[in-house]
């Protein structure tokens, strides 16, 4: 099971692994509070496409996109088996900062994730 929430939400026992998929650290949460599993930079959108995309809701669609295009390379690939792997073998929080819960990379890859369990 993959889960989705916001890094300032507090954990739950239903978080079995969390893993925040953000390349910066974000300045709303202690690495304390958050009760990291694990940081993954490396399944983020590149800087260029994050700075690019800056949340722009008239940009989500080309922002989805270019973000499935950069998944395709190798390091991120591998970024995305493993997070598969690891939800196919039991609770999966994916932790995200940005304020726009409706668009952001984290629901992609969500979506990517859930999408290839089935």
């Amino acid at each position: 099971m993959i889960e989705i929430k916001r890094i300032c939400e507090p954990p739950s026992a239903d978080d079995a692994h969390r893993v925040l998929v953000d390349r910066v650290w974000p300045r709303v949460a202690s690495k304390e509070v958050a009760k990291l599993d694990d940081w993954m930079k490396d399944v983020t959108p590149s800087p260029e496409l994050r700075i690019w995309f800056d949340h722009d809701p008239k940009r989500p669609l080309e922002f989805k996109l270019q973000y499935l295009f950069e998944l395709k390379g190798a390091v991120r690939n591998a970024c995305v088996s493993e997070l598969k792997e690891r939800g196919l073998t039991g609770t999966l929080t994916l932790l995200f900062a940005a304020k726009d819960d409706r668009h952001n990379h984290a629901l992609i890859l969500l979506e990517i994730l859930r999408r290839e369990q089935n």
